[in-house]
């Protein structure tokens, strides 16, 4: 191990220490690891100054403790970085509250911080320095130097080191300032893949369709609420367009600028929605080979729509609503909280305050979505927007598909106003878009039958909740003739998987007629 030499006189120990000043600056200043800059100093202070142990602590300014962020030594030693602890506990906490050098040349002497001190005395340190880590802008730690010599340390010795550390305060604050401009880059790349993905959706309109009163009102209440930041639950049946109302909102809202992210909580199985949520870390469970960043955390400064929020679990949801209380998490598998900036819409077809009678749903989490609801009214009553919906999907359709559409025949649109669309808007775009597919010339050719099938069929009363969805979801089936699955099957027109309409079939005794 290199020592410090014997100096024949005041002039060259200068020297020597402007030199060693030099060397220090020159291996740290290209530095983008913290480990490897330790490592630097432990190998050139000895040249100067007694130095066996660099140790660098960082305050962490969300938890106000001191974290070892790293110690590097160059004599052999059984060294763990990473160790975090309350700023009074540690002498680099004192030194980064004072902003004044601490000097203690014998660790055999020393009361305070018994923990600390036990560990250098086990690494066979016998005095130490720390002195602050501080830029023009902010006190970010302490540096800390340790000896395996008593009195290793005079006053000449703790002037050069401060120079040191401010050398290495602006190497770690460049080193921090590198790593969120990483964190920021990769968060920018998700966001951009995000949001490509959303410009592919094929519900993504451009506007809201209609003039009816009862459309009139909602939007009323978007314009009131959408400045507020405030949250809002968009209530409605499968298909009124309760998305399109978050985007809405989100677009006249101080947010525009930021990201709108969505999730549809009722696609995603209830074991990945925690990730999905809120993130992981990598090996936070088996198959987490990367670090995964969550919906909330995308969303920070924008806004995240929570689709279908009656179907989240109820184990996750006191932890999504710590998150709309306090507005941090932890992404699974790691300690590090991460506050965010995130305004909630919520939606669902369910009547969440039954859910919460019947103990389905947390109610304390059911108040906190319930600020300003929003209730959707289905289509059949607000019949007189259905020609202006006609029109819009037919030239919509029609431009996609490369057709020519001109007209629509009186009698089309009189059935088509007089249906009443159970499975409303998204019922009347499926049924558009396979008359579109079904147009061989300029008039808009819609089968017909399969709306007058539907609505000749005699409508019993039902008496229980169970019969009127076995009469409903019948309705929609022979409207399919009876075919479950594809775009215009009777799932999508009840806004439900394949395999969720089999089940819910099997249960209430449906079968198709022989």
């Amino acid at each position: 191990m290199p020592m410090k030499r014997a100096l024949t006189s005041p002039c060259e120990g200068l020297a020597e220490r402007y030199q060693g000043l030099l060397e220090v600056t020159q291996a740290i200043a290209a530095q983008r690891d913290l480990d490897e800059l330790c490592r630097d100093l432990a190998r050139y202070l000895p040249h100067v100054v007694q130095v066996n142990f660099a140790a660098l602590s960082l305050h962490d300014p969300a938890k106000n403790t001191m974290r070892l962020q790293t110690i590097q030594a160059n004599v052999p030693a059984d060294l763990i970085g990473g160790h975090e602890g309350p700023v009074d506990d540690s002498p680099a906490g004192l030194v980064w509250q004072t902003q004044q050098a601490l000097l203690v040349p014998d660790l055999s002497q020393e009361c305070r911080w018994p923990h600390v001190v036990r560990c250098m005395r086990e690494d066979g340190a016998q005095s130490f320095c720390i002195v602050p880590l501080t830029t023009v802008r902010r006190r970010l730690g302490a540096m800390g130097f340790l000896s395996l010599e008593k009195e290793a340390y005079s006053e000449a010795d703790i002037e050069f080191l401060q120079l040191v550390a401010k050398q290495v305060a602006v190497a770690v604050e460049n080193v921090l300032a590198f790593k969120e401009i990483a964190e920021l880059k990769d968060k920018l790349a998700k966001e951009k893949l995000y949001l490509e993905d959303e410009i592919r959706l094929d519900y993504n309109f451009e506007k809201i369709v209609g003039e009816s009163p009862a459309l009139k009102r909602v939007l009323k209440q978007v314009e009131i609420v959408a400045p507020t930041d405030s949250t809002v639950l968009i209530l409605g049946e499968t298909g009124t367009g309760k998305e399109l109302i978050a985007r809405a909102i989100h677009n006249l809202s101080g947010r525009r600028e930021r990201t709108f992210v969505k999730l549809n909580c009722a696609a995603i199985p209830s074991g990945l929605l925690e990730s999905e949520l809120f993130g992981h870390e990598r090996g936070a469970f088996t198959g987490a080979i990367t670090q995964k960043i969550g919906r909330f955390e995308l969303a920070d400064g924008g806004t995240l729509f929570l689709d279908e929020v009656g179907d989240i679990p109820l184990d996750l949801q006191s932890k999504l609503l710590r998150v709309l209380q306090e507005q941090e998490f932890e992404r699974l598998g790691s300690t590090k909280t991460t506050k965010v900036n995130v305004r909630l819409l919520a939606a669902t077809n369910r009547d969440l305050a039954t859910m919460v009678a019947e103990k389905q749903f947390r109610s304390d989490l059911y108040y906190r979505l319930n600020v300003f609801p929003v209730t959707l009214p289905p289509l059949r009553d607000r019949r007189e927007d259905i020609p202006l919906l006609v029109r819009y999907f037919a030239q919509k359709l029609a431009r996609r598909m490369d057709k020519r559409i001109e007209t629509i025949p009186a009698e089309t649109m009189a059935a088509l106003s007089a249906y009443s669309w159970p499975g409303n808007i998204r019922e009347l775009e499926n049924l558009i878009e396979r008359a579109v597919i079904l147009s061989q010339g300029p008039d808009l050719y819609v089968p017909l039958a399969e709306l007058t099938a539907a609505a000749s069929q005699p409508v019993s009363q039902p008496t229980t909740l169970e019969e009127a969805e076995r009469d409903h979801i019948r309705r929609v089936l022979e409207a399919a003739d009876w075919v479950i699955g594809g775009p215009a099957g009777a799932a999508a027109r009840l806004g439900m998987k394949r395999t969720t309409l089999q089940s819910k079939m099997k249960k209430l005794g449906i079968s198709r007629p022989s």
